[in-house]
């Protein structure tokens, strides 16, 4: 279980020793159960196995803390109209033992992330894909949160076009940045995005989905999910899937032109500023974000 990372001051120090006080702490129930740090590649929060069915998540940056209580709240009403798993909370822990922020224990939820590249099943992935968006959408709950990064495209322009400047001066990743800066001013010209929001995810990486016999099991880490334009959700058209499951992927959910142009600027945008910000700290992350822009730059 990941994050891809909404807030970049420095993370708050864990360990397993942290987790067990806290547990011992606050949920007594659990005390006796061993504690086992989940390596991950995510950047906003720490996950730690919880006996055989439990994890517990603890945020490594205020920008997470300030996601726990958002879905605490929205995760229950949430889960019982989507196709695949989502995050089960059972504890909702607060700040003790040095930790500043609250933070929860949520059943364990099986699977693997995929990798770009490397799908068993991409066609019948990119169907479980497009369900579990379709599901998002049809949802209609009064009062919902804003989608982080989920308003118009132009509110990503200029640090869109500050990442692009600063690929420029890092020749060897052999970045096009006049292609990718033409992609992206393509997606700025694709009308719509000011219709009705829809329920988003909006953060569909490879490190936020679960699989297991290459079909989607779970999706995780809801911390940026809000209401906001539908392109939102098509990330992994290009951060996942190969042409002919990007396909399968936008067919299922209908897209029109305008919307995948969308989709497709706001993916291409995500990658642009991981890439210099990652490519010497998370190499999960910017090896993603390198394949994000040869899909964008590849495609027909």
């Amino acid at each position: 279980m990941s994050s891809t990372g909404q807030t970049r001051p420095g993370p708050h120090t864990v360990d397993e020793d942290l987790v067990r006080r806290l547990v011992a702490g606050q949920f007594p129930q659990w005390a006796d159960l061993a504690v086992k740090r989940f390596p991950s590649d995510g950047t906003v929060n720490a996950m730690f196995r919880l006996g055989d069915d439990l994890a517990v998540r603890l945020p490594l940056v205020k920008g997470g803390a300030e996601d726990v209580a958002m879905e605490q709240e929205w995760l229950p009403r949430l889960a019982a109209r989507l196709p695949t798993a989502v995050p089960e909370v059972l504890g909702a822990g607060v700040p003790a033992e040095g930790y500043p922020w609250p933070w929860s224990v949520h059943r364990w939820l099986a699977g693997g992330n995929p990798r770009e590249g490397a799908l068993d099943e991409p066609l019948l992935l990119a169907g479980d894909l497009a369900a579990f968006v379709a599901a998002m959408r049809s949802i209609t709950l009064p009062d919902a949160p804003r989608a982080h990064r989920g308003g118009p495209v132009a509110s990503l322009d200029a640090e869109t076009r500050s990442a692009i400047e600063e690929l420029r001066g890092i020749p060897e990743e052999g970045v096009d940045c006049d292609a990718v800066t033409a992609v992206w001013e393509d997606a700025l010209r694709a009308p719509g995005g000011d219709g009705p929001p829809v329920w988003l995810h909006a953060d569909l990486m490879p490190g936020n989905l679960l699989v297991d016999g290459g079909r989607l099991t779970a999706v995780i880490d809801f911390g940026c999910m809000g209401v906001g334009d539908p392109a939102c959700d098509l990330f992994p058209a290009w951060n996942l899937l190969p042409p002919d499951a990007r396909e399968v992927f936008r067919e299922a959910l209908g897209v029109d032109d305008a919307t995948w142009r969308r989709g497709r600027g706001r993916t291409l945008s995500q990658a642009l500023i991981a890439l210099p910000y990652y490519r010497r700290t998370n190499p999960a992350m910017a090896r993603n974000a390198r394949h994000v822009i040869r899909a964008v730059l590849g495609e027909d």
